[in-house]
Order: structure tokens, then C-alpha cells, then sequence
């Protein structure tokens, strides 16, 4: 049954996409169908799905490396800052397609809703300007962020030489569970642990401990984390801890010499020497001599 209302006509291009994940495909197609002046900032998104922030944040760069979104920050009347999303159906294509598919059409009736375009939202004090191209905002308060993890998991964070150890993987597990109960700003999703456990086997790997561990992620943090995954990936990468040099280490137990006897015929005194040989006594007197 054809539709006629209430859908989004998008192109194999964006649906087929061969290097864009799953998480993006889906997150263009969910732009793409909200109206005009919706928002879709990370934590907008982060509420409505229940990916966490830093798996929608890498989306939403995946689509804008490959042109599907371009985000600008603009600064409001009011003197807000704000970013300025525009989301492309056809990267590239500025006019639209003179020669239609007859077959993608709709019934003739109400407007079907094709692909739209979302326009800028308007903030809550003060309306932004008219936009020029179609649009969607999400407004973000201007805020220096760490990096985010990489794009594939685990892609540029450190890993262990040594991946199969059961017992590491799962005590670094516990390392990144137990940060919320140190710091609720740090409450980690499942998948964020089992992407950054890797790194935190790194660090075990190279002698820190988990106190260590759990001081380094933990210092120093900022009022209101906006992404804690990001925040805990980059720390992770940028305070790796150099692999220590094997120090050499003393024999546990040396043996004594073995008893000997001394060859003395008069003597016969018994003492300890790796070689056979005269005993202390009757060397002093044969030099002696």
C-alpha cells in the first residue's frame, strides 16, 4: 500500500550508504523526518534513543564527514552562541532533481511531507534570524570538551599486547563500573565500558594499579561533564603510563658453600669451600713455610 501521509521519501544513497554504521543511517533518516524548527542536539537526541551521547555525537560526525550535515556556530541577536545544523537529503545537490522518478511520486491529495528539511529552531529569548538553506539548530552552550572516543571502537584508544586475560578484562571492567560510586558525574553506559575496558587492561598491563587508575579519571573534573565517555577515553589515551623496565631481582635464597675436608693428614678439619683443598689454618702455615 502506497503512503500518503506521514512519511519521508529517502535515497538509496543515504539507505545503502557503504561506509556510514547503522547508528548514522538511522539518525540521518530520524533528521530528516522531524519538521522544521526541531531540535537535535546531542542531548535531545540522547533522551529521545537510548544510545548514549558520545555513540550519537559519533553519528552525527560520520554524517557530517561524508556531507549529510554541516554545523556552524552562530551567535543570536541576544548574544547566545548556538550551532547552526543543516542536514543535505542529497550531499552535493543544491537544485533539485529536474527529472523525477515518476514512481517515487505520491497520490495526488495532501502534501505528502517529502524529506524535510528541518529549518533552524528558534531559541527560547530570542528568534534567530531566517534561514537561507533548510535547517535544523540544536543549541549547545559553547563549552571546551575533550575529545570523544574514536569512531570505531576501540580505534586510537591504547590496548593490551596481551587481549586474553579474563581476569585483567574484568577487574578493568570494575575499575570503570566503580566510577560512578566514587563520582556520579562518571556513570558509564554498557557499551562505553566494553569499549574502554581495552585501555584500562593497558594501564594494568603496565603496572598501574586500579586506585591509580580510578585517581587519574577522577581529578580534577569539570563542573558538568557533557560527554563522561569522551572525558574517560581521552584521559585513558593522554596519561598512558610508560612500560616500566624489569628491575633485576636478588636470589631469593643463596646456598652456602659445601662442606670439604681439609687434606691435611694431621688436620682433617672440616669447612666450607666450592673447591677442595686445605682448610684456612693450614694454608696460613703452608705460605708461612
Amino acid at each position: 500500500m502506497r503512503h500518503t501521509r506521514r512519511f519521508t521519501v529517502v535515497g538509496n544513497h543515504l539507505a545503502q550508504h557503504a561506509e556510514l554504521s547503522l547508528v548514522a543511517i538511522g539518525l540521518a533518516l530520524h533528521i530528516q523526518s522531524l519538521p522544521a524548527g526541531a531540535r537535535i542536539g546531542i542531548k535531545d537526541l540522547a533522551a529521545r534513543f537510548p544510545e548514549s551521547e558520545h555513540r550519537i555525537a559519533r553519528a552525527l560526525r560520520e554524517l557530517e564527514v561524508h556531507g549529510y550535515l554541516a554545523r556552524t556556530r552562530v551567535r543570536l541577536p541576544g548574544g547566545q552562541v548556538i550551532t547552526r545544523t543543516v542536514s543535505y537529503n542529497r550531499p552535493g545537490c543544491v537544485e533539485s532533481d529536474p527529472h523525477p522518478d515518476p514512481r517515487a511520486s505520491p497520490h495526488p491529495g495532501p502534501d505528502p511531507h517529502p524529506s524535510p528539511a528541518p529549518s533552524r529552531a528558534a531559541h527560547p529569548a530570542a528568534e534567530a534570524p531566517p534561514a537561507t538553506t533548510p535547517a535544523a539548530v540544536s543549541p549547545e552552550a559553547v563549552a571546551p570538551q575533550p575529545p570523544a572516543t574514536p569512531r570505531t571502537p576501540g580505534g586510537s584508544l591504547p590496548r593490551p599486547r596481551n587481549p586474553d586475560n579474563p581476569w585483567r578484562h574484568e577487574a578493568a571492567v570494575t575499575v570503570l563500573t566503580d566510577l560512578r560510586r566514587l563520582d556520579s558525574r562518571l556513570l558509564l553506559g554498557r557499551q562505553d565500558i566494553e569499549c574502554l575496558a581495552p585501555a584500562v587492561e593497558a594501564w594494568l598491563e603496565r603496572g598501574a594499579r586500579p586506585g591509580g587508575i580510578t585517581a587519574a579519571l577522577t581529578a580534577n573534573l569539570p563542573p558538568q561533564p557533557r560527554n563522561p565517555a569522551g572525558l574517560v577515553a581521552y584521559r585513558l589515551t593522554a596519561q598512558l603510563p610508560p612500560t616500566l623496565a624489569h628491575l633485576p631481582r636478588p636470589a631469593a635464597h643463596v646456598p652456602p658453600d659445601p662442606f670439604q675436608t681439609c687434606e691435611d693428614e694431621t688436620c682433617g678439619l672440616a669447612f666450607r669451600s666450592r673447591e677442595p683443598g686445605l682448610c684456612g689454618e693450614c694454608r696460613a702455615e703452608a705460605g708461612a713455610a
